[in-house]
């Protein structure tokens, strides 16, 4: 294993939606698939640090992160700069802010992303595959420890 890139993924839970957002593919087109706001952390920045900045970057909203880890995700990157990726999902609270985003107005949004919603991952596919199997409020609202998914080939 060359690298390791780390990230943090913010989970902002809505009834039984999350908030997400649409990539820009290459073409400016839009990815085929849904994603939590997030990204890689800055060296010697916290979890928490780290979610609140991404989700300044992504959706320019001050957002109110919680300590509250919800599932730790260790996978292989597809990407060609790491070997793998370990990503922290934290849980935000949601806010009427959300509501009103303008990607326009963000540090990175309007370059990254096409579409910022609140969907239903059991509905519309949704990145990482497993939040459409997990009960997402469940972990929220609980005090269940973190859902672990590894998915690691050697």
């Amino acid at each position: 294993m060359e690298k390791r890139r780390i990230n943090v993924r913010a989970v902002v839970v809505r009834g039984d939606t999350i908030l997400a957002v649409k990539h820009k593919n290459d073409d400016g087109s839009e990815t085929d698939y849904w994603a939590l706001p997030g990204g890689g952390l800055d060296p010697l920045e916290t979890l928490h640090e780290g979610a609140k900045r991404e989700v300044f970057e992504e959706l320019g909203v001050h957002a109110d992160v919680t300590d509250k880890v919800l599932f730790i995700q260790q996978f292989m990157s597809g990407r060609k700069e790491f070997d793998e990726e370990l990503e922290f999902h934290i849980l935000v609270k949601d806010s009427p802010l959300f509501d009103s985003i303008d990607l326009t107005q963000t540090s990175h949004g309007a370059s990254e992303l096409v579409r910022v919603a609140f969907v239903d991952p059991k509905k519309v596919p949704v990145k990482p595959d497993f939040l459409a199997e997990v009960d997402i409020r469940a972990y929220a609202t609980g005090d269940r420890a973190p859902y672990l998914f590894t998915e690691l080939v050697k």
